[in-house]
Parts: structure tokens; C-alpha cells; sequence
């Protein structure tokens, strides 16, 4: 089947028992035994539910793993695969990763005898010359957050196997419906499904995609183990979100293409940072490797905070807001809201200066967002 059919069709559908055409809501926390150890197929929903069930087998068939575990949220999700690792490994992480990621590797797993080294993900010697004996994995997004870097997957899963380490990629901006990591050699797929896989701004969730039985059985120990599982009415929001990712997708990207070339030739704005244009470093290797360049735009603007603080004010039609992937379009400010938790000289060291507004780029008339841009971007 193709991406837009198992969108609406994937895992147990309709359901088998009343022929609901909607996936039903298993809203209960434990399962009847048919007789001692005998169950239906569940037995307790921190364990699994009927309603994950689906929402995993989706996500999986959707992004082509082996095998989807759902989470409470994003950073369950991430929390969930770093415990794949023990004390006294060590991770290479893109430096440029989302706040939240930096957060958890920088000032929680350090805290575990877990260490990091933050490096920009674009030479192989470079990567290389980062492994050591203790290298167990290396985690990285492309896009990445904010700045919509590119990472080249098939050199890092080239890397990875040849060094026998654990290749992570977040997905999140980019969907299962431009980019399919695992068809490069990717081990595992991560997702914030708050993100464009619900695409409705009403839930938070996570998800991690496997490709191996020992990963499978792995992440399924540590969802029951650590309870960082996503709740099934909160799998119910997002396996409807994800029946029209297809239709969405492609009009966020249409959308994204039009403001990225309008704010591309302003005069206000000082760099464009969105891979569809072919002035970006990695649009070469986007091209290549990506069915499309995706909703999210970023841009630096010229006048400091006072002009990004006047912008922000003057927005209408976006709204001033973390998060991203919604049908609504979303303004923010990296430096004080997605990425504040990363360190001000990491933030520096990375590009992620005060002058830097990250845009979710929704569903709206594409012309009325150009021209909310226009009325903010004045400069008077």
C-alpha cells in the first residue's frame, strides 16, 4: 500500500468486533483474563492497549520499521531510547539539536556517567576523528532545530555500521512523508507526535520506530518498564491527525516554499535558513534524499532583539507560540523560548543568535500569511 492509504488504513482496521470505522478508544487501564495466564492479547495498557497498538503498527509502516512503541510525549520518547545505553557510554549528538534534546543530553544523562560530545554533523573526517572506544551512538535531525540543517544519512549510517554504533534520527520536522531514514540505513526513528503527525495542537505524544527483533524487544521492556507509554485517547488524536498527514504535508511545504522565497528577497531580513532554496547548504543533499523540504522556515532578522521583539509584537495572523506542525502558523524566538534551556555559548557556537525567528509554517492562504509577514517586517 501507499503512504496515503496506510495512513487511513494501517494496524487493526476496521475494528474487528463492531466494524467501527474509527479506531475505538480502549479507555481502560486493565484487561479480563480468560483464565489464569490466559489473556486476550492484553492484559494491563501501560504494558499495551488496543488503541496504541494501532497508532504503533501505523507509524511503523509509515516510516518502514520493524516495529513503533508510542510515548507520553516527544522527551518520553527520547528519555525511553537513552536508556538503551549505561553509564560510561558516550553519544555524538548534532550540536544543533532541539532545546529540550540538549537539555536531556547535556543536563540529565551527564548526571548518569553518560557523555556527549555536540559536534555539526557535515564532515566525515570530523565525525570520525569525535568516536572513541566508549562510542555507542549518534544522534542527530535533519532538518535540524531551528536552524534546518542538513545531515547526509547515508554517510552516517555508513559510519555507524562501520564503527558499530547506534544511529538515532529525529524526524519530527520532515515526517515519514519526505523522509524515510530507515531506507538509508538508519537504526532508529524518533518523533515528537505532538508535531505534524497530529497536526492539530491538541495532545502531546512521542514515538520511536524500530528496525531490528533485539530493538523491538528492547524498547518494548523499557516502555513497560520505565511507564513512559502515551495514554490511549491521546493515541486516538494522533492516529486521526496522521490519516491526513499526506494533504497537510503537501500544503505546508507549498505554503513554506512561498514565504521562504518572499522572505528571501526582503529587505528586512538578513539570511533565509529553509532547504528549498537552492542558496542553502544542504539543499543538494535534501534534494537527494527527501521527497520534500517541509513546513518549518527560519530567518534572521536585521535590527537585534528590538526588531525581533517589534515583529513578534506586530504578528496577526501567526501566532507568538513554541511547538510546530499545526494547520495554524506559529511564530517564535529560539533564543528565548524553544532553545533557552541550551547554554547562551552553545546557542553562540551554533548560530542560534538573538536575531533568529523560527516559523511553523501552517495552513492558511498562503497570501495572507505573506502579507502578515509584510505589515510585521515594516520597519516604522
Amino acid at each position: 500500500m501507499r503512504f496515503e492509504t496506510i495512513s487511513v488504513h494501517a494496524g487493526d482496521r476496521p475494528d474487528k468486533r463492531y466494524g467501527a470505522i474509527s479506531v475505538p478508544i480502549y479507555q481502560t487501564s486493565t484487561f479480563v483474563f480468560e483464565d489464569v495466564g490466559k489473556t486476550r492479547g492484553f492484559d494491563y495498557s501501560r504494558t499495551a492497549n488496543p488503541t496504541r497498538k494501532v497508532l504503533q503498527d501505523t507509524i511503523a509502516q509509515l516510516e518502514g520499521g520493524k516495529a513503533g512503541f508510542a510515548f507520553a510525549t516527544g522527551m518520553a520518547a527520547e528519555a525511553t531510547v537513552l536508556h538503551l545505553l549505561k553509564a560510561g557510554d558516550h553519544i555524538i549528538s548534532g550540536d544543533d539539536v532541539y532545546g529540550g534534546t540538549y537539555r536531556l543530553l547535556q543536563n540529565v544523562m551527564t548526571d548518569f556517567g553518560i557523555e556527549v560530545t555536540f559536534l555539526r554533523l557535515n564532515d566525515r573526517k570530523k565525525i570520525e576523528a569525535a568516536v572513541k572506544k566508549n562510542t555507542k551512538m549518534i544522534w542527530f535531525e535533519t532538518p535540524s532545530n531551528p536552524l534546518l540543517n542538513i545531515v547526509d544519512l547515508e554517510m552516517i549510517a555508513d559510519i555507524a555500521k562501520k564503527h558499530k554504533l547506534l544511529s538515532v534520527i529525529d524526524n519530527t520536522f520532515a515526517t515519514p512523508f519526505f523522509l524515510k531514514p530507515i531506507e538509508f540505513g538508519i537504526d532508529l526513528v524518533v518523533h515528537s507526535t505532538t508535531k505534524y503527525l497530529n497536526g492539530h495542537c491538541d495532545v502531546v505524544g512521542g514515538a520511536v520506530v524500530t528496525t531490528t527483533d533485539e530493538l523491538s524487544e528492547r524498547m518494548q521492556f523499557l516502555l513497560n518498564a520505565l511507564g513512559t507509554c502515551a495514554a490511549p485517547f491521546d493515541c486516538w488524536l494522533v492516529l486521526r491527525g496522521i490519516e491526513t498527514l499526506a494533504c497537510r504535508m503537501r500544503q505546508h511545504e507549498a505554503n513554506a516554499k512561498a514565504v521562504a522565497d518572499y522572505l528571501n528577497g526582503h529587505r528586512a531580513v538578513k539570511k533565509v535558513f529553509y532547504p528549498g532554496l537552492k542558496t542553502h547548504p544542504g539543499h543538494i543533499v535534501a534534494k537527494r534524499q527527501m521527497k520534500g523540504f517541509g513546513g518549518m522556515v527560519s530567518f534572521e532578522i536585521n535590527g537585534g532583539m528590538a526588531a525581533v521583539t517589534r515583529f513578534l509584537k506586530r504578528i496577526k495572523v501567526f501566532s507568538l507560540a513554541e511547538s510546530l506542525g499545526g494547520v495554524a502558523s506559529l511564530a517564535e524566538h529560539p533564543g528565548t523560548m524553544s532553545h533557552a534551556s541550551m547554554a547562551p555559548d552553545h546557542r553562540k557556537k551554533v548560530g542560534i543568535n538573538e536575531n533568529l525567528i523560527r516559523l511553523s509554517i501552517g495552513l492558511e492562504n498562503v497570501d495572507d500569511l505573506i502579507e502578515d509577514l509584510e505589515q510585521a517586517l515594516k520597519q516604522r
